[in-house]
């Protein structure tokens, strides 16, 4: 009597070799991971504030008459200040550089940690999170695809913002050049151009509460607790900045670049301030995407 077929092999992550047709780099494509996330109730909810956040300011600035200046201002280079509410009506393109103002400090870091803290966490809440590995999807794999899902959702939410404040501003106060508050403008050629550079910064700056967010996803099975550390530990970055007797030390902190990007509507761009706080946030968020990865991968997954 010949022996019994025993069953491949399972170490880790990695499928024996005699498993035909299993390539660990084919599980879990990108596109089912994104049309899972795009169906969320929770992105299309985020998706439509933020869309409605530029009708919400026209309102408010027909409602209030011309912006005064008021309690308005921005960081340049984590030290300079400008005022964009003064300018905020003058084309379209002042009205979305005042709309990225406004949401930079936060609204834009809730998506972030959104669409970055939920997505492990969620699965362990649900329970799946053992079934998606016992695939088997291997967990370098794993964290892969909902990271790179998780950061592609969170740079389209950046980009819809001043779309939309583009579009609405256009048919609100008309096409024009971008009118600087320090003095003169920009050309209607130069505008777009600036934006990008202003929401690329603005993403890269995020990219700290991205790995908070991540981090604290493969630590626990609780979506909010690891959505809500990361935003309430990006606060508190923030408090630490406003604490002006730390001096130079602020340096190292993200939230002291986070206003980098009020140098690029100056009349000649400055790349100093912007270089420093791409520095600062890289290498955190690269820190603390390197700890994601090793922990999960030493995780004993029972959820």
């Amino acid at each position: 009597m010949s022996a019994p077929v025993q069953p491949p092999e399972v170490r880790g992550d990695t499928a024996h070799p005699e498993a035909a047709g299993y390539r660990a780099r084919r599980t879990l494509p990108l596109r089912v991971e994104a049309m899972r996330q795009l169906r969320r109730r929770r992105t299309l909810l985020m998706g439509g504030v933020l869309a409605a956040l530029p009708f919400i300011l026209i309102i408010a600035f027909a409602i209030g008459g011309t912006p005064d200046g008021e309690g308005g201002g921005g960081g340049g280079g984590g030290g300079g200040r400008i005022n964009l509410m003064d300018v905020a009506t003058e084309s379209a393109a002042n009205f979305a550089a005042t709309s990225l103002f406004v949401s930079a400090g936060f609204l834009l870091v809730v998506p972030v940690a959104l669409f970055c803290g939920d997505t492990v966490a969620s699965e362990a809440s649900w329970s799946s999170l053992r079934y998606l590995l016992a695939a088997p999807v291997p967990r370098v794999r794993l964290l892969w695809s909902k990271l790179v899902v998780a950061l592609g959702f969170s740079l389209a939410a950046m980009v819809l913002l001043p779309l939309v404040a583009l579009v609405a501003g256009t048919a609100a106060y008309g096409w024009g050049p971008l009118k600087l508050p320090t003095g003169g403008a920009l050309s209607a050629g130069d505008t777009v151009p600036r934006l990008a550079i202003v929401v690329t910064f603005i993403f890269v700056s995020q990219l700290v509460t991205a790995g908070l967010a991540f981090w604290l996803s493969t630590k626990t099975d609780a979506p909010l607790g690891a959505v809500g550390g990361a935003v309430g530990l990006t606060i508190v970055g923030n408090v630490l900045d406003a604490v002006t007797a730390l001096g130079s030390w602020r340096d190292f902190l993200p939230a002291h670049w986070q206003f980098a990007w009020a140098d690029a509507l100056q009349p000649q761009l400055e790349w100093g301030g912007m270089i420093k706080g791409t520095a600062v946030s890289v290498t955190y968020a690269l820190i603390l995407f390197a700890l994601a990865f090793r922990g999960f991968s030493r995780k004993d997954i029972v959820s």
